[in-house]
């Protein structure tokens, strides 16, 4: 009984099978190595992180700025509605009036601005 084997006993490999079994280790060990470079790439996964957080950001600014303009608009016809007519015309004759003269409109926000710093600096220094 010399080609017989013990029960449990394992036949050797075929070369075919060998060259298998290296190839499919050679696959696991390409896709090891590719997923631990992948988490070594600190700058790559940076860069990914701080997208999604842009993205995120973007939409978040997004929502709030439409919600703050029809909180603003709510607002404004809230207003409009509780202003007395003629008030609302004279407040119109205004808007017109600086539309017109856009110019000295900005010329004297520039002066007040100028004067406010001026004092705000002045009070600042102890009035040196």
């Amino acid at each position: 009984m010399t080609g017989d084997k013990a029960p449990g006993e394992k036949s050797a490999p075929t070369p075919e099978q060998l060259r298998e079994e290296v190839e499919v280790t050679r696959e696991e060990l390409g896709r090891t190595i590719e997923a631990l470079a992948a988490r070594a790439d600190v700058k790559t996964r940076a860069q990914e992180k701080a997208a999604e957080v842009k993205a995120a950001a973007k939409g978040k600014t997004s929502h709030t700025i439409t919600r703050i303009e029809d909180k603003a608009a709510h607002a404004l016809h809230a207003a409009q509605d509780r202003t007395p007519p003629p008030v609302r015309e004279k407040a119109g004759h205004a808007a017109e009036a600086a539309q017109r003269h856009r110019a000295l409109v900005m010329a004297g926000a520039a002066g007040l601005i100028l004067v406010v710093a001026v004092l705000w600096r002045s009070r600042r220094n102890g009035g040196r």
